[in-house]
């Protein structure tokens, strides 16, 4: 009976078929050169920025563009950096940064947990109510959430940049399709041996929602390192403003220092563009996976 089972045929549509069938290069050819041409494009930008950034003033606005310097200034990035106190706005970006990105990630994850494992009367109404400020635009809330910031006397502080920002449906939601892909069954046999709703979310949701925790973490740090009309607002002093709004100090009204303008815009792009290359395996699967779990 097994040597009867060892010689069975393999089905004539299987494996031989499936290599058979010739390729479709022609269609992944014209695919690849139409993402190429789109790369070029989007590349073309930071280009010429980093190319502006090496070359003497009177060298930006000549015709024909020049795309590569005579001769490399790179004396124009310490230029950059000691025209304004540039410390002090890498100081507060990274504060604002890594402790509102972190509190956003906190209560994203706790919000998500509870809309997504546990049961309580509204909570499909309470979420739809949540979820409405993603139709809101930042720039309706801006002078409500100002007022609000002048009447706790927090003004030109980091309270004002950073508790505003602690708060995302966007983050909350992308937790939450994701947190319920998880097996309920899970949460059960842990409520069995005794676990609370918070030992779970700690010890079996987190630990399981780390991919898409790090897809929360890298956007929230990135939206919150580019944010430039909020911490225009509330800030009044040169020791509390953050970066894109210390790059706007390199733009007069009757001339801009447009090399210097570019090298520092290179020294803020650095850490942003450092934290997407090291996080976008992590984006593409929170993703990929957070739209599977609904149910």
């Amino acid at each position: 009976m097994a040597s009867k089972i060892l010689n069975v045929p393999a089905p004539a549509n299987s494996t031989s078929a499936t290599l058979a069938r010739p390729p479709r290069t022609g269609a992944a050819v014209g695919i690849y050169l139409l993402l190429s041409l789109g790369a070029i494009a989007m590349l073309l930008p930071f280009f010429w920025m980093l190319s502006t950034s090496l070359k003497l003033p009177s060298e930006v606005f000549t015709y024909p563009p020049q795309w590569l310097p005579k001769t490399l200034q790179w004396h124009n990035y310490a230029d950059a950096w000691t025209a304004l106190p540039f410390n002090l706005f890498y100081r507060n970006s990274l504060i604002v940064a890594i402790i509102g990105t972190f509190f956003d990630a906190l209560t994203a994850s706790l919000a998500a947990f509870a809309f997504s494992r546990l049961r309580f009367p509204g909570r499909d109404k309470i979420f739809l109510l949540y979820l409405a400020a993603l139709m809101i635009p930042q720039q309706v809330t801006l002078i409500p959430s100002f007022i609000i910031i002048r009447y706790l006397g927090l003004y030109n502080t980091y309270g004002a940049l950073i508790l505003p920002g602690i708060f995302s449906a966007f983050s909350m939601f992308l937790l939450r399709q994701f947190y319920r892909s998880i097996p309920n069954e899970l949460d059960e046999a842990a409520r069995m041996d005794g676990a609370s709703s918070l030992r779970i979310w700690l010890q079996i949701v987190l630990p399981l929602g780390a991919p898409a925790l790090s897809a929360v973490v890298i956007f929230s740090f990135l939206g919150k390192w580019n944010a430039f009309l909020w911490p225009l607002m509330v800030t009044r002093t040169m020791d509390m403003r953050t970066l894109p709004v210390g790059l706007s100090m390199f733009q007069g009204q009757y001339n801009t220092q447009w090399h210097l303008l570019m090298a520092a815009a290179i020294l803020t792009l650095a850490p942003a563009l450092l934290v997407y290359i090291i996080g976008q395996k992590w984006i593409v699967q929170a993703v990929n996976l957070s739209g599977g779990g609904a149910r």
